[in-house]
């Protein structure tokens, strides 16, 4: 086994929160302290703008659109006379990656977890857990990834710690507890006392450089006592000696705290809480620390999984140098100088000059050059091995494909994919002109490739082209990157929801496909049954249907259960009712019938495809709407409005709660035709003091009289389309 000895001081991490909650700004100084750059740039207003934001439209909105990566190293704090021992949180390499908190980007939330080792989630200390803190959490365990939590913005009026800990607790079911205690609060925010060495640390200079250690103010003192008591008590839990240690009432030694905190974090069963102030300079030294102490280093963390597609099994990727390379391409964009392919190195290494065979495809590729990113610009390197994160320059592959070497015998792994959350609202989209036909056919080509959410097809009726996406904001991103990046000048229509059909209820399958034309004829039967299929059964909110093979005997050969497979999927991209696509389907094969010369795979495609097609129409279909989760965060005065405002809009409320400032948080499940146009009321009707955020929740039978209007006005613009 070849472990390269600095692998165990490698951190993959990503940094992602709700939208807002200071991620990029956090970002910014984790650079800084890193000496990676050295002028801070704030994310909003004035100046170059953050590091990690570098395209143009990032620093005028003030928001990440795309995640970005960069490398640093963390030295550890040895200022101003403040010693450590040479241990575990000193010259870590950090591959971070700066993540979108707007929940119409969250694929690139998603495909940068797909490849980290650890995270911090980021929590605004006035409004704790957030809309989006609960997606990301739910990305994070998805991929197991472990994670700390940090709480910035200790500097705001409303700051309170102790709330962000217990709605970590209550509302993300964490074993969270803080590590630290703040001194002082809100404008007065000064430091922190670390409870493990129960110090106080102050951060002077002017950007908090020089991180100053003193003995704890006398008024915490009782303070931190009783909170270091509860984080023993906790943290106890993951090491029997020192749970024993402390029941005897003997003193644990701050390298056994260290270890077992490290152990409970990499369990994914415990989660530390830090503090501090991004914006302030306050507090992002001991939190790198803490990365580097607790968080995994690829030799530590879970191993990836990649699926051996000879027996489907599942294989662990080693962290290993001298193994065959197996890599993972998690996010690509297109550049002047060729595609720019981010990848993740699970296993041996990768050279400048290498033939790679890309698993799905089984094309050979050779790699000119790779590189390591700084957001926006870039360092050529020869190579880089197990546990790295590099990009490729001139490779052509997709989002998601798998590379290994040409002659490593690994061409049958293929790592495992990311979930890619399907896309609920979608425009018509046309250029002016011909010229700029061809500018827009370019860029768009670009975005499909680069963002798996964003989707581009022709409507057959009309020959109209369309995109769909993650929300309003989402698309207007792109139509401003076709305008600027390819001076396309192009109209769009109005935006439409993304319905879907369903089924409410159960239907025979059956269907005889027969045809004789001279010399051999085509014959095919297939009977079974569809029935809704079941929230226990689905894998996911949207999965188009389950197809159950119950053929016995051999009625139907097994060679031509997969043509039967696919020849029910033919059918479900066109509902019966208003032709949108149709999901939640319970498929059984039960019975059939086939020919020793006729039978075929087309017959039994065909024969499935109209068996389906019946089968669908006699169970009861109804037209399905995408329901979103709304937040609204509103002061007091303008509460009845708002509650009032998402009621008209068939919202369902589902609670609201008071935050320490006085504001009312409402929480509501509204469908998303019902939303277009809401920021505009939601700030006329607030005098500008609200704000929201929407995510997709679920989809929903729409009540009788919106899917009547639903049917009408497909059918209207269906036959617009004909004539």
């Amino acid at each position: 086994m070849s472990i390269d000895k600095n692998l165990s001081k490698t951190r993959n991490i990503g940094i992602s929160a709700h939208i807002d909650s200071g991620k990029t700004t956090l970002s910014e100084r984790i650079l800084f302290y890193c000496s990676k750059i050295h002028k801070i740039e704030d994310v909003k207003g004035g100046g170059a703008g953050a590091t990690m934001d570098h395209m143009e439209l990032e620093r005028e909105k003030g928001i990440t659109i795309t995640s970005a990566a960069t490398t640093v190293e963390w030295m550890g704090i040895d200022k101003k006379g403040i010693k450590y021992a040479e241990g575990d949180e000193k010259n870590i390499k950090i591959n971070l990656i700066d993540t979108p908190g707007h929940v119409d980007f969250t694929v690139e939330v998603e495909r940068s977890l797909r490849v980290l080792d650890g995270a911090i989630l980021v929590l605004c200390s006035v409004a704790g857990v957030q809309s989006q803190s609960i997606t990301v959490d739910r990305q994070m365990k998805r991929y197991r990834v472990p994670r700390m939590a940090f709480l910035n913005k200790m500097d705001r009026m409303g700051a309170n710690p102790w709330n962000g800990v217990k709605a970590l607790k209550e509302k993300l079911g964490h074993n969270a507890v803080l590590m630290q205690v703040p001194i002082g609060a809100e404008e007065n925010f000064k430091g922190c006392v670390d409870l493990i060495t129960m110090k106080a640390y102050y951060f002077d200079g002017d950007n908090g450089e020089i991180v100053r250690e003193e003995a704890i103010p006398g008024e915490l003192v009782d303070q931190a006592t009783k909170a270091r008591e509860e984080m023993l008590d906790v943290v106890s839990a993951f090491d029997d000696n020192m749970m024993e240690a402390i029941l005897d009432g003997k003193d644990v030694s701050e390298e056994q705290i260290h270890a077992a905190v490290k152990k409970g974090v990499q369990s994914l069963a415990f989660t530390p809480v830090f503090m501090g102030s991004a914006f302030k300079n306050k507090g992002v030294q001991l939190l790198l620390n803490a990365v580097a102490r607790y968080l995994p280093s690829p030799v530590t963390a879970e191993h990836s999984k990649a699926i051996d597609s000879k027996t489907g099994e599942k294989v662990d990727l080693l962290p290993e140098f001298d193994k065959g390379l197996v890599c993972m391409a998690f996010k690509i964009t297109d550049e002047q100088f060729g595609q720019l392919t981010y990848t993740r190195i699970y296993q041996g290494t990768l050279n400048k000059g290498d033939t790679l065979i890309n698993t799905r495809t089984k094309k050979r590729v050779r790699v000119g050059r790779i590189v390591r990113m700084n957001s926006n610009d870039r360092e050529n390197i020869d190579s880089a091995s197990a546990g790295d994160i590099i990009a490729m320059i001139g490779v052509d592959c997709a989002s998601g494909d798998t590379f290994v070497n040409e002659d490593g015998n690994l061409e049958h792994l293929s790592c495992e994919g990311m979930h890619v959350p399907i896309p609920v609202i979608e425009l018509s989209i046309k250029a002016k002109d011909k010229e700029m036909q061809a500018r827009m056919s370019k860029g768009l080509a670009r975005f499909i490739k680069e963002d798996p959410t964003f989707h581009l097809f022709t409507d057959e009726e009309s020959g109209e082209t369309r995109i769909a996406g993650m929300g309003e904001l989402h698309l207007e991103i792109y139509v401003e990157r076709l305008k600027r990046e390819y001076k396309a000048e192009v109209e769009i229509g109005a935006p439409q929801v993304n319905y879907r059909e369903t089924i409410r209820g159960s239907a025979k399958l059956e269907y005889t496909h027969k045809k004789q034309t001279g010399g051999s004829g085509q014959f095919a039967k297939v009977a079974g049954m569809i029935k809704p299929l079941t929230d226990d059964r689905k894998e996911r909110e949207d999965q188009v249907y389950r197809f159950n093979n119950e053929i016995k005997g051999g009625v139907i050969p097994n060679e031509f259960i997969p043509s039967c497979d696919r020849g029910f999927g033919d059918v479900m991209n066109k509902g019966p009712l208003a032709a949108f696509p149709v999901i939640g389907v319970d498929a059984y094969l039960q019975d059939g019938q086939y020919h020793d010369v006729d039978s075929s795979d087309m017959a039994f495609r065909i024969a499935a495809r109209m068996a389906m097609r019946d089968a669908i129409k006699n169970a009861n279909p109804v037209i399905l709407e995408p329901i979103m989760k709304v937040e609204v965060e509103t002061p007091q005065d303008y509460q009845g409005f708002v509650i009032g405002d998402l009621s008209s809009r068939r919202g369902v409320i589902l609670g609201s709660e008071t935050t320490d400032t006085g504001d009312a948080v409402i929480n509501a499940h509204v469908p998303l035709s019902e939303m277009f146009g809401y920021a505009t009321v939601l700030r006329s009707g607030t005098a500008g003091k609200a704000g929201y955020s929407m995510e997709f929740a679920k989809y929903e039978q729409c009540p009788s009289n919106v899917q009547e209007k639903v049917i009408a006005s497909r059918k209207d613009k269906l036959n617009e389309r004909a004539e």
